[in-house]
């Protein structure tokens, strides 16, 4: 569901926003309401005080935007090219994501989920794809899917990833179960990364000879439609840095 109408109000943490849908039974992933009066913000504080949030959050769904390739590689490492084995430079990136599916009363692991995710390089070029400043076709940097385990869990290694022009720094992911499953359902959204940190990875080479970026989070439109619930809790490595997300979807 794309929500681009919902530009006022308040933005729900995830914790509201979770509360408010098992208190609602709502059959949707995003909720956007207007300003709440100080008697509705006491009463949502209470509902969060006395109902057991479950480990999963819900994730707002976000455009899958012009760089989607179903290339059916199915790899943890994203960073090479399998055409000619090359290797993408940047700041390393472990990632793991962590899918739910979401009920009255709490979370259950999604196993078997088809999870592909993808992005930009340092100098902010996808693969696969025909841009006005660039064509990649044929290439396959940064893009792979996993499987989720029994436990709703897949991980990936790739880089920190660049940006381009008009938009803030932000990794795509679609989670797809297919027929054989039982289920037929997609949800597709991104990815995003606090700016102070994108701040100091983007001074390193490779990255500083694309220059200073020209947006950040707060003047992002994709970003202000539910970016802070899908913001990366970053955690430095020996070599980059390690990110673990929950995704907490409405499958039914």
């Amino acid at each position: 569901m794309k929500n681009d109408d919902c530009q006022v109000g308040i933005i729900l943490s995830r914790r509201e926003a979770l509360a408010l849908f098992r208190a609602a039974g709502a059959a949707m992933v995003v909720v956007c309401i207007p300003r709440a009066s100080s008697a509705q913000a006491q009463s949502r504080k209470r509902v969060r005080a006395s109902t057991a949030i479950p480990a999963c959050v819900v994730s707002p769904d976000q455009t899958e935007g012009p760089y989607f390739v179903d290339e059916k590689l199915n790899r943890s490492d994203i960073r090479s090219d399998p055409e000619d084995g090359s290797v993408k430079d940047g700041v390393p990136l472990q990632l793991t994501l962590r899918v739910s599916g979401i009920n009255g009363t709490g979370c259950t692991p999604l196993a078997n989920a088809i999870v592909d995710i993808w992005h930009c390089d340092a100098q902010g070029v996808y693969s696969d794809v025909t841009d006005r400043s660039f064509s990649t076709v044929g290439k396959k940097f940064l893009r792979g899917y996993q499987v989720t385990d029994a436990n709703g869990t897949v991980q990936f290694t790739t880089i920190y990833p660049g940006w381009y022009q008009g938009r803030t720094v932000h990794m795509h992911f679609k989670v797809r179960m297919d027929a054989t499953s039982g289920q037929s359902y997609e949800f597709t959204s991104q990815l995003y990364f606090d700016d102070s940190i994108t701040d100091r990875v983007h001074a390193q080479a490779p990255y500083a000879s694309k220059g200073q970026r020209t947006l950040k989070n707060a003047g992002d439109g994709i970003f202000r439609n539910g970016g802070e619930q899908l913001l990366l809790t970053l955690t430095v490595t020996s070599q980059g840095y390690k990110a673990t997300f929950d995704i907490g979807l409405q499958t039914v």
